[in-house]
């Protein structure tokens, strides 16, 4: 026991998910969430996306009263920042500065991944016993322990974020767009919602798009053949490949996806003159539908916001999720309905004079994507009512 009377509690790590019958991380993770599935992150680890090699070293959190096991949580020892959606490039080159070492760091989320969700996944006995304090205390240590010299908790939905709070140093926020669903009954439904301006803009680009000769198959992921699949694959490195970069993800990886996890999975094909033209993957959650990842050999005109949102909206329609999750970035996103809701990581840097400093950019950045936050919300395009 803790002088507070509280069992006391130590983390371990597994140096990969081999190392957890899948039953067991899944009794922790459920079904819900895709992305937590041991089939999800296990297939990113043995299809060659997240290993060492790549410069994610598996270091899972178990989580230990005793001798019992009571909660687990994706993590990996990072040796580069590439894949998280929160960008610290900068803190990473103010280290390399003052010639100090930024990495390894203890990343704890999905990669590649920027979508809230549980993180720390506890048993609820054990969760309402844990404080702040002794979290903070216990992640610490562990970071240290794995040589690291810091640690990274990206997009904790919000029963995580009650564990967290008491962490305000470096606490940072973001701002995404995601769409809600109002008990629509088919499309024509939200775009009532839409004051008259946006509504016009919204039916006439999918006309346009229609007036190339585009339409479109969907693929439930029992359903999905795996030249579609391939062809998916094809167009989703040709928006990596367009930057300059490798994609993270193999065709393998996919693959494996649509073996282990096909209930989560839907691909949407745009189809021009019996080709494939341009491809995006959804993932299905218990209540969300996640726009993953998209892809074209050519340009189109709106073919992006037809593939992506808009089939993806008509997707969510009928399937009767509550939210649309399309991903990060998009100021594109907030004029066609899409509603902006504020994402949050916390952090801890082993270097004091650093986090010091650290602190004061968190809370600016805090207070300047609120007041974004702000300024979007007066500008969404839907009807006011009076």
């Amino acid at each position: 026991m803790t002088d507070s009377g509280k069992p006391a509690f130590r983390i371990e790590t597994l140096g990969s998910m081999a190392d957890i019958p899948e039953a067991v991380w899944n009794g922790f993770a459920g079904f819900g969430n895709p992305f937590l599935r041991h089939s999800f992150l296990w297939a990113l680890e043995r299809t060659g996306c997240t290993t060492t090699a790549t410069g994610w070293t598996p270091s899972h959190l178990t989580f230990y009263q005793g001798d019992r096991l009571v909660g687990v949580a994706p993590a990996w020892l990072k040796h580069h920042s590439m894949g998280e959606y929160v960008f610290d490039w900068a803190w990473a080159d103010a280290f390399q500065r003052y010639g100090l070492e930024y990495y390894p760091k203890l990343l704890i989320a999905i990669p590649f991944t920027p979508s809230t969700g549980p993180r720390l996944l506890l048993d609820p006995e054990f969760r309402e016993q844990l404080t702040p304090e002794r979290l903070q205390a216990a992640l610490d240590t562990t970071a240290l322990e794995l040589k690291g010299h810091s640690w990274h908790l990206l997009f904790p939905d919000p029963q995580d974020q009650k564990l967290l709070t008491g962490m305000d140093r470096l606490h940072r926020l973001g701002c995404q767009f995601h769409w809600f669903n109002r008990n629509y009954r088919e499309f024509g439904d939200f775009l009532a919602e839409l004051t008259s301006r946006k509504r016009k803009s919204i039916r006439k680009e999918r006309q346009q798009v229609a007036d190339q000769g585009i339409t479109f198959a969907h693929f439930p992921g029992a359903d999905l053949p795996d030249h579609v699949l391939s062809a998916f694959y094809v167009f989703y490195q040709a928006t990596y490949l367009k930057r300059g970069q490798r994609p993270y993800l193999n065709l393998e990886f996919f693959r494996a996806l649509q073996k282990h996890q096909p209930e989560h999975l839907h691909v949407i094909m745009a189809v021009k003159d019996g080709e494939m033209i341009a491809g995006a993957l959804f993932l299905m959650g218990q209540d969300t539908l996640y726009g993953r990842y998209w892809g074209c050999l050519e340009e189109y005109n709106h073919l992006h916001f037809e593939t992506c949102y808009y089939q993806g909206i008509e997707l969510a329609i009928r399937k009767g999720f509550h939210c649309f999750d399309a991903g990060a970035q998009g100021e594109h996103k907030l004029v066609r309905g899409f509603e902006p809701q504020l994402t949050h990581s916390w952090h801890w840097v082993a270097h004091s004079g650093f986090s010091d400093a650290l602190e004061g950019f968190c809370a600016d950045e805090r207070a300047q994507t609120h007041a974004y936050h702000q300024a979007a919300m007066e500008a969404l395009p839907y009807r006011r009512e009076g």
